[in-house]
């Protein structure tokens, strides 16, 4: 259905990867939620009433804040796609992770809710009733959550977003939900257990976990991720394709929602070259960022010297002690100062977060070590964290 209604509303869709392409897909999305899940709701309210369950009258009102949550997924995504301004020169994405937050936050108020009226049923149980137009409500309602989950979820890795990746988390749950209601009404109807306000509850705590997951997945990139590897290899070979740069560093990747990111780096270069001519290579690079992988780009340069042999030799000697002490570490911005009673041997330690040494301890380490290729070499060392995971 999601197919053929893209096919007649949404026009080129040849340029697949655009941002008004992904916006309205995003849209159509979200309103197909909100007019399946009424739909779901009403036809809900009505078995609920007929089968006197308080688990089936509490799966309605499930069907109810989903179509709130698709109306949220819906606005995020129109907010979302507004073009930059004055006071949110890099746009308004992150609108779609707000979004996604606060289908979140619903997820979890319903599962809230429907576990009070559940503890209610099971304290004042009483019988329900199952005829054949309720199976069938129950049984096409998990269907079509189970299409809703498909559709999201395929959407949502397409354009690799979270507000439609959690929706197609809580149409999964939604599915086991109803399976569970759909049980509790049988087993109501053809035995003497009164299970309909236990079932309830497990709907719940499904409904409720499914809410805490999907707040994790939006949350995350707006306290700030770092980049997919296979991001930082797009960049890193980009980059070191031009023979002007020697390495790259101190990479950072800037999410502003989806589809719009900034990075900036620093590209070492020799210090024996013209500053022009590598000045412009830099701008080439920043321009081939901006025209692959979209994004905009900012390298800093860092002079670094190739053509003494004693400054080279000594790079090689103090990375392979610092490999020694953990080879998580790496080096750069690598130089040396020499003065009347040492020489100064000055570069950054990059460690990464989590690491098993505390800063301190790695900068005693390396200024030990440092010491063990000369007596007058004195380290001057600056521990750092990578950004880029």
């Amino acid at each position: 259905m999601i197919a053929l209604l893209a096919r007649a509303l949404i026009k080129d869709t040849e340029q697949k990867t655009s941002a008004q392409i992904r916006q309205a897909y995003g849209m159509l999305c979200g309103a197909a939620g909100v007019a399946l899940n009424i739909l779901l709701f009403i036809g809900k309210v009505l078995a609920g009433v007929l089968s006197g369950s308080i688990a089936v009258t509490a799966d309605a009102f499930n069907n109810l804040s989903d179509a709130a949550s698709s109306v949220v997924m819906l606005l995020g995504f129109r907010l979302g796609g507004q073009k930059a301004d004055r006071d949110h020169p890099f746009g308004h994405g992150r609108f779609e992770y707000l979004s996604g937050l606060v289908v979140a936050m619903l997820i979890v108020l319903m599962g809230f809710e429907l576990a009070k009226t559940s503890l209610d049923k099971i304290l004042h149980p009483h019988p329900v009733e199952a005829g054949g137009m309720i199976v069938v409500i129950l049984l096409g309602s998990i269907a079509v959550k189970f299409y809703m989950f498909l559709y999201n979820r395929a959407y949502g890795k397409r354009f690799d977003s979270g507000a439609m990746l959690a929706t197609a988390t809580d149409s999964l749950s939604d599915c086991a939900a109803t399976t569970v209601v759909l049980a509790a009404t049988l087993v109501g109807h053809y035995t003497t257990l009164q299970i309909d306000g236990w079932c309830g509850i497990l709907v719940a705590l499904l409904i409720f976990w499914s809410g805490i997951k999907a707040g994790k997945e939006t949350l995350d990139p707006l306290l700030g991720t770092p980049p997919a590897p296979e991001y930082v290899e797009q960049i890193r070979e980009l980059v070191m394709a031009h023979d002007t740069v020697i390495g790259i560093h101190d990479l950072v990747v800037h999410d502003y929602g989806p589809g719009r990111c900034m990075i900036s780096l620093h590209a070492e270069v020799s210090s024996a070259g013209d500053v022009l001519e590598i000045h412009d290579v830099i701008d080439n690079i920043e321009k081939e960022l901006q025209e692959i992988l979209g994004c905009e780009a900012v390298i800093h340069m860092d002079p670094v010297v190739t053509d003494d042999g004693i400054t080279g030799e000594t790079r090689e000697k103090v990375a392979a002690l610092v490999h020694c002490i953990d080879d998580a570490i790496s080096i750069h911005d690598f130089r040396m100062v020499a003065g009347p009673t040492h020489t100064n041997v000055i570069f950054d330690a990059v460690v990464p977060f989590g690491f098993r040494l505390k800063d301190e301890e790695v900068r005693r380490k390396i200024e030990t070590a440092v010491r063990t290729l000369d007596g007058n070499f004195h380290a001057v060392v600056n521990v750092e964290h990578s950004y880029a995971g």
